[in-house]
């Protein structure tokens, strides 16, 4: 009897460990759902903000703010994260804005640097068309054609078709959740967690 309770104690334990292993990813994924209530204008400008946990002005912001603020919201600063990264291993992210050194003003808000981050520092997941392959919490980067770039949080909410689930960014109209996923070439695809 003490030998099936304690294998059952065993196995309750891995469960309830592998559950919260993935519930970072739920969580990031909820907090993502929480900044769609805020209102939001898209906002490229460059700002001048605090480091660390600087962020733009709460009622603007880009399709990274949005992966910033989530990330936020559970304790992790990707501003620091990229800009500490960056000051260790410039030569390691991308060169496309002419840059000779590490800027924490702007950094953590280029799809480009959070990619190589996400790839450097979490999980390359595959890039499918697979909708299956996509879960909540998973971060997604697209290529809007020529060399604009994209990126969003794979949200805990379902399509209309309940085929995939949708995608929390800010493409230009807010930071809103819509079912995207497909829309545009997918060129990256991450989880991480710290």
């Amino acid at each position: 009897m003490k030998k099936i309770a304690g294998l059952l104690l065993a196995s309750l334990l891995c469960v309830t460990s592998a559950f919260a292993q993935d519930d970072f990813f739920v969580r990031l994924s909820d907090a993502a759902m929480e900044l769609t209530r805020q209102r939001v204008t898209y906002d490229p400008s460059y700002f001048t903000i605090p480091y660390p946990n600087g962020d733009v002005p709460a009622d603007k912001g880009v399709c990274t703010d949005v992966v910033v603020r989530a990330y936020r919201k559970l304790g992790i600063d990707l501003q620091k994260e990229v800009h500490e990264d960056m000051k260790a291993n410039f030569d390691k992210y991308p060169k496309i804005w002419g840059l000779k050194h590490p800027d924490k003003n702007i950094d953590h808000r280029r799809v480009p640097n959070l990619m190589t981050y996400f790839s450097r520092y979490g999980e390359v997941k595959s890039i499918s068309d697979n909708p299956d392959d996509y879960q909540p919490g998973d971060i997604v980067c697209w290529n809007l054609g020529g060399a604009v770039t994209h990126i969003g949080i794979v949200a805990n909410k379902r399509s209309a078709d309940n085929i995939r689930y949708c995608i929390v960014h800010n493409i230009g109209a807010g930071q809103v959740s819509e079912d995207c996923l497909f829309d545009y070439k997918i060129i990256g695809h991450y989880r991480f967690k710290k």
